[in-house]
């Protein structure tokens, strides 16, 4: 069994969703836009493939001269990957999350169409494009999480890699950004594309930490409440993150209380409060950021020992 979160249309939280995901789209596409695709910068994830696509494929295409489109390469690249998340995964790819990388498709590609320069840079200086691009593609980005969807893409991959190992998400999306930058060097031959791309890389991570107000990816959570059984399914069954119950004593009642435990991704905060305002609004939270955290289904402890 799986919670599903079904917003109700037209709703005040709905159409704030939406807005977010429709303008952390559009600023998703104008940072590549003007920023990142001018100066063949692949800053990991589908639209980093579609780059280098874009410009190995010039003037092979007779609708595409300039190269197959970055927002459609983009879309096509999503769509399977979606659906394969969904097979292997689960429906954790809601509607949310298709609308994101369709939106952030179709205004990269009609930007780039009204553009009277085409594939100019905005600004020629390389390293300035990659600060702004990569605050661009952050703060879109951040918007787009702040709705509780994903990027899809690479974000995708290294979930349904995860799956099947024992790594880290966190570390797993790394990897598999960085092994698309190297697919820009091995394309362009040029030792600055990657270097400048992980400059992107590091920036947009940045700024989608302070775009949704945090500074470390995982929160730890502790939970009072008298749903916590739900609460447990939520975490168990939905989310797939385990915790532990502790036993506490209202200080004022002297009744015996379960306490929840648990460590989560800023994006599955974000969905479990929102489960628990509705079953139980005078339930008591405290999220605490985390500094590190050693055990299972996050970095090794027996691999940080071995490191130290």
């Amino acid at each position: 069994m799986t919670f599903l979160t079904k917003d109700k249309i037209f709703s005040k939280k709905w159409l704030i969703d939406y807005f977010y995901i429709l303008l952390g789209s559009f600023i998703l596409a104008v940072g590549f836009v003007f920023f990142i695709t001018p100066h063949k910068i692949v800053p990991g994830g589908v639209y980093g493939i579609a780059i280098v696509v874009h410009y190995l494929t010039e003037n092979l295409f007779y609708l595409w001269p300039e190269g197959f489109p970055i927002g459609l390469f983009g879309l096509l690249l999503n769509v399977p990957l979606t659906i394969a998340g969904i097979r292997i995964l689960g429906p954790k790819f809601g509607v949310k999350t298709v609308v994101g990388f369709v939106l952030t498709s179709v205004f990269m590609d009609t930007i780039t169409i009204l553009r009277p320069d085409g594939d100019l840079p905005l600004v020629q200086d390389v390293l300035l494009s990659c600060v702004f691009g990569g605050v661009l593609l952050g703060f879109g980005l951040g918007l787009i999480f702040k709705s509780r969807a994903t990027s899809g893409g690479s974000d995708i991959i290294a979930m349904m890699i995860a799956k099947y190992t024992r790594l880290p998400l966190g570390k797993l999306i790394i990897y598999v950004d960085s092994v698309i930058v190297l697919f820009g060097l091995l394309a362009f031959r040029d030792w600055a594309i990657p270097l400048y791309s992980w400059i992107v890389i590091y920036i947009t991570g940045k700024v989608i930490d302070l775009t949704i107000d945090g500074t470390n990816y995982n929160k730890a959570m502790m939970i009072v409440s008298k749903a916590h059984e739900e609460i447990r399914d939520k975490l168990v069954l939905d989310l797939e993150r385990g915790g532990t119950y502790l036993c506490g004593e209202g200080m004022f009642t002297g009744q015996e209380k379960q306490i929840i435990y648990t460590v989560l991704s800023r994006r599955e905060v974000a969905i479990l409060e929102e489960f628990i305002s509705n079953i139980d609004p005078d339930a008591f939270i405290t999220i605490m950021d985390t500094k590190e955290i050693l055990g299972e289904g996050f970095s090794s402890l027996q691999q940080k020992a071995n490191d130290h």
